[in-house]
């Protein structure tokens, strides 16, 4: 019999094993210093950044991946929006992002799982739509399609074949146009409750 280290000596590292949990407070560090090494010094300056800024994430939506040995690899979290309107009403929806892996851990699920993850619990939690500004190929394999946000608009710039949308309930989007906006919490507000 081979001893473990012997059949993956070809490896460059050993894949961690990972769970998926909430996010605590505890984790803000390690979470912002993934996501400038994974997006890059100019994250802040994107459209989505403007829907989230000075808000708290959705209720129960802020979910991070960590290794065995408690190193934070993986989030995501999503936000409660307004996809727009239909018929004169807001039309209810989370905006989700960033999602965010350790470059050292690209290409081994972790991404995948936080999606699976968060598009469950959303579902559970009774969301009808989730939105998004991302990669068609990768976000399509979870049901996200450009043509369910055809008629919405992210605030300043953005690509339009970027934003996809996700019915967690059919016809959740259906109907829905124009701007996309923050409904969610104000960070102030749980500052003075």
């Amino acid at each position: 019999m081979f001893a473990r280290s012997e059949l993956f000596a070809d490896l460059p590292f050993l894949p961690p094993a990972f769970s998926l949990r909430a996010e605590t407070a505890a984790d803000e560090s390690a979470r912002e210093s993934l996501l400038d090494a994974a997006m890059g010094p100019n994250r802040r300056r994107k459209s989505s950044e403007a829907i989230r800024r000075d808000r708290l994430p959705a209720e129960g939506l802020s979910l991070v991946a960590e290794s065995d040995e408690g190193e934070l690899l993986g989030t995501v979290r999503l936000w409660n929006v307004s996809a727009g309107s239909r018929e004169g009403a807001e039309v209810p929806a989370l905006l989700l992002g960033p999602l965010a892996v350790s470059t050292r851990c690209e290409g081994l699920g972790i991404g995948s799982a936080l999606m699976r993850r968060a598009i469950a619990e959303s579902r559970w939690r009774g969301h009808g739509a989730i939105v998004l500004v991302g990669d068609a190929p990768f976000y399509e394999r979870f049901g996200f399609a450009a043509d369910r946000a055809a008629d919405l608009a992210m605030p300043g710039p953005f690509e339009r074949h970027r934003l996809l949308g996700l019915e967690l309930r059919d016809g959740a989007l259906s109907g829905a146009r124009g701007a996309i906006v923050p409904t969610g919490r104000l960070v102030e507000t749980l500052a003075a409750a």
